[in-house]
């Protein structure tokens, strides 16, 4: 099994994003992501595939329990529920800005959006914590976990006290993606939401 990034065991956190950055132009993985309240229990379990391309290319697809998809191609983002039918899109720089598909997918200036710190090793893994610049962030503190395999986790808290924990298997580093799998076209009949 392939990862998106392997380090010395050595490495800090700060070291091993920096190597990510630097090294992995895209990337594919599963995901598993469960949200927690602020008493830490589980309100909701999904599960999927994740893909990037950088600079500002992604694709998250969720399959379980709901169909969601999220595409950004470099100008806008798409949001698609396919429960509900519906399609919200918005520009890409207002939409992302300190977001963590921007820390994945974005340009090497992560330090332009976020300030930086290396927790240590907890675990089996280095720990690196991102706080964003921009107060109108969506969320407040991002966690990001690696092990000598390279990034497996990322923990995001947002201003309401939850937790979302992202944990990636699968990893494939520098995959060849085709262009089309980062462009989306709203389905016939679905509502289109915004610009």
């Amino acid at each position: 099994m392939a990862s998106l990034l392997s380090l010395p065991a050595d490495a800090s956190s700060l070291d091993s994003l920096k190597t990510f950055l630097s090294e992995v132009k895209s990337a594919r993985a599963q995901f598993k992501q469960i949200v927690l309240d602020k008493k830490m229990s589980t309100v909701q379990e999904t599960s999927g595939t994740m893909m990037f391309s950088r600079p500002g290319k992604f694709r998250w697809a969720y399959e379980k329990p709901y169909e969601q998809l999220i595409v950004g191609d470099g100008a806008k983002l798409w949001m698609y529920d396919v429960d509900l039918q519906q399609v919200t899109v918005k520009q890409m720089d207002s939409a992302l800005g300190s977001s963590p598909a921007a820390l994945l997918a974005g340009n090497n200036e992560i330090e332009k959006h976020f300030d930086l710190k290396d927790m240590g090793k907890r675990g089996t893994m280095e720990w690196l914590e991102a706080m964003p610049k921009d107060k109108e962030s969506t969320f407040e503190s991002m966690r990001m976990g690696f092990s000598e395999k390279g990034l497996e986790v990322m923990e995001l808290r947002d201003h309401f006290g939850q937790t979302t924990m992202i944990r990636f298997s699968g990893l494939e580093r520098n995959p060849k993606l085709a262009p089309e799998v980062f462009k989306f076209s709203p389905p016939k009949g679905v509502d289109v939401i915004g610009d």
